[in-house]
Parts: C-alpha cells; structure tokens; sequence
C-alpha cells in the first residue's frame, strides 16, 4: 500500500501537477471518512500519509476522563497514563490502528480521492486558463459523437459532439449547432465561448455555433472599424440558419457603417456568411428616429401609409403585394426578426388592401342600387360616383341636382323616375289608399 501511494503521489506530482502535499491531504480524509463509515463508525480516527514514502498510519482518539461514558471516544485517566504516564484530563490519547484492518476501504478510498482531486485540480486549472476567453471564438478538432435520449422536448435522440480545444475537452451540444450542420470525427470547428462546465469526466468548455454572440465576434474578427471603436454594433438578433440581423452606426462621420462592414463587393460579410454556412446577413444603419430606422430595416421594400402607436410599440404599414412575401419572410421569420431589432411589433398589410375595401363598398352599393330601383349597372356607378350610394339618397333629388353633380341628363332622368317608382312600390297601400280618397273629393 505504501508504495503504491508513493508510486501516486510522483505521478501527480510530476503528469498532473498537482502539489504532493494536496495529495496527501486528499487521500487521508478520503480513508478516514471512509473508515468512520464502515468498521469504526463510533470512533474518532485521524490518518496520516509519509509525503516521502508514502508510509500510511491510522490513529484512533480518545479523550482523557474521570468518568468514561463511550469507550469508543473516552478513556479512563489512570488507563491513559499506563500508555502516556503524563496524561492528563483534558488530553487526548492515540492509539495506533493497524492499516491492514481497513483493507479494500483504505484501497478503494484512495482510488476515489485521486479521482476527486485530478478532476478538481484540472478544473481549476480550465477555469484558470479558459475564463478570460469566454465570449471569444476557440478554434478545435471534433474527438467524437455522443448519442443520447432526449428526455425533454419530445423524446427522440439527440447527437452532441466532444471537442478537443489545445488539449482540453468541450461540448458542442446539438442546441448549439447551426441547422444543417453536419460534423464528422477528425472536422476542424469554430464556436464561441459561452461558459465553463463540469461532467463527470471532468471540466468542459461549453462551446456555441448558434449564438448571436458567435455572429458578434466573427465581425470583429473580420472588420477592422468594429474592433477599433469606429463602428459600433447597436442591436444584432439572430435566427441560427436562417438570417442575422445587424444595426450599425459609426461614431466618424467619415465612415459609412454599412459599407465597412459589408466590404468591398461584399467580402467582408461573404467570409462571415460561409463560416455560417450560408447564412443571411442583413447589416442596416442605426437611427435613434425610430420611423426612420424602421424604414431602414424594411429596406428594399418601400413602407406606405405608416402609423405608429408608441404606447403599445405597434407600428402599422402597408407594402406592395410584391414586397409582401420578401417582408414577412419564410414562416414570418423575417418580420419576426425585424420586430425583434426595432423592438416594435408590426402590423403588416399589402398597400391595395384599403383599396380592396373601398371596391367591395362600392360593388355592394352598386348591388343595392340596382336591386331595389331597378337601375342599370352604369347608372348605378355613375351615382356611387357623385356621391349617391343608397336609394333614399335620391329623396327630394330633382333631374336638374344630378345633372348640375355631372350625371347626363338621360342618366338623371333615369335615375329619378326609378326613385318615383321605388317609392311608390315602398309605400304601397298608404299610397293607394291617399289616391282613392282624393277621387272620391273630387266627385
């Protein structure tokens, strides 16, 4: 035993670098809790480990008294000065234990320490090394594939991939893959930073392909102006595989945000693009005038008929039919993300909608008309044009109205004579009735 703790303190020693000292430390606790546990449950037991050659020894402790209540714990004054002639009450006596008698316990509880402390040790030594990274884009080779049950979100599989980082572990999760991805063991990647984690392995970098985050440092990876201040990002909202979204200003009155980063003939953005694997990239200059940043990100498409309610953060618009598909995007995404940049909703319509409502008014006016006076059809349209849109309209209306309103005099006459008539037949036995009683005066 002794030499194969000795053989353990070297090695970590000197592979892992891990002090001899925290070693010795570790393993010691390790078997006394793991003794207090087993076979000596009542005792108080305290072991100690030769740094030099890994000697192992195990004490019990007992506490000196007059009046012993727990042999486990206690020993009598006259017994502990048969072994310490200078006990007194008050000390402590200890008494050797034979290290064979923890056997597989000493055994198995130095195994577990070592692990314990490489892991801590080479967490430490991640976080040390890896925390000032975080929010940076690391470079690695895929080591290999993990296929596990998804307990949430359906069920299913779902295949992760280990990432060896300059000789440290990181996960790339199937969450933190771009849509469409495929990666074999062997493949170079690039992802960003997110955060430290822990398994029960050991330490992992937690590393992301989907975050706007990874989109962030790859402009500043490729565009000078952003990484010395002369351009800044604003907002950037991100649908991994889909499109990113990018609002820039420039604090140089000199530069163009936009053309910086989109480059010449667009290179800067087409490197950005295939890292992304193909993703859109929509970079659009910042207004603190929210209408006119509105219309900036809308862009080509032309807004009309634009209202805001500033209350509720609702913008209201209108576009033509052909920039309807090319605004909303496949599924909305695209609005969906425009929305999220402006951090207004939107309330979208086609520019001929209004224009739709209007006809179906008059279409039915002109039904109406028709209908109930017997109009032909261009007369009806020709009244619906002056303003005539129902037939008690034309109450009290003489030839001469509609005429003076623009109607020809043959469309007037028409319109007029249909009204007597409407009315007459509205009115009915009243009428009739009026008309029998004027005959019967008249005789």
């Amino acid at each position: 035993m002794s030499q194969q703790i000795l053989t353990v303190l070297e090695y970590m020693e000197k592979e892992k670098g891990i002090p001899r000292s925290e070693m010795v430390k570790a393993i010691s606790e390790a078997i006394a809790m793991a003794a207090k546990k087993s076979v000596n449950a009542e005792q108080v037991l305290e072991v100690f480990i030769n740094p030099k050659t890994g000697a192992l020894k195990a004490y019990t402790i007992l506490a000196v008294v007059d009046s012993v209540s727990d042999t486990n714990k206690e020993i009598h004054v006259q017994r502990a000065r048969e072994e310490n002639p200078a006990a007194k009450l008050g000390d402590v006596i200890r008494r050797e234990v034979d290290p064979v008698i923890l056997g597989r316990i000493a055994a198995q509880a130095a195994r577990h320490a070592i692990g314990q402390s490489v892991r801590e040790h080479e967490r430490a030594r991640v976080t040390s090394q890896y925390e000032r990274h975080i929010g940076k884009i690391l470079s690695g080779t895929i080591l290999r594939r993990e296929v596990r049950e998804n307990r949430f979100s359906g069920g299913g599989q779902t295949t992760d991939f280990v990432v060896s980082v300059g000789g440290t572990e990181g996960m790339l999760a199937q969450r933190d893959i771009i849509p469409g991805e495929e990666f074999r063991v062997g493949d170079g990647v690039r992802a960003i930073l997110v955060g430290l984690g822990g398994s029960g392995f050991g330490p992992m970098l937690i590393l992301s392909r989907t975050s706007s985050k990874f989109v962030a440092a790859l402009l500043q990876l490729e565009i000078p102006e952003l990484g010395d201040g002369t351009v800044e990002v604003v907002r950037l909202v991100r649908d991994a595989g889909y499109r990113t979204k990018i609002a820039v200003r420039s604090r140089d009155a000199r530069v163009d945000p936009v053309g910086a980063c989109v480059g010449s003939h667009g290179i800067r953005i087409k490197n950005i693009t295939k890292e992304l694997g193909g993703e859109k990239i929509d970079v659009i200059a910042y207004s603190d005038d929210p209408l006119k940043f509105f219309c900036e990100a809308l862009r080509p498409a032309i807004p009309q008929n634009i209202h805001t309610d500033a209350a509720n953060q609702q913008i209201r618009f209108e576009v033509p039919e052909s920039d309807l598909a090319l605004v909303i995007g496949r599924g909305g995404k695209n609005a969906r993300l425009t929305s999220k940049l402006l951090n207004w909703r939107l309330d979208i319509a086609t520019a001929n909608s209004g224009q739709a409502k209007f006809d179906m008014s008059v279409q039915k006016a002109a039904e109406s008309l028709i209908a109930n006076i017997g109009l032909s059809s261009d007369c009806a349209s020709r009244l619906i044009a002056v303003g005539i849109t129902t037939a008690e309209a034309l109450d009290g209306v003489t030839v001469s109205d509609l005429a003076d309103a623009g109607l020809e005099v043959r469309d007037a006459v028409a319109a007029v004579d249909a009204y007597k008539k409407y009315k007459k037949n509205r009115d009915g036995d009243g009428s009739a009735a009026a008309e029998s009683d004027k005959l019967q005066s008249h005789r």
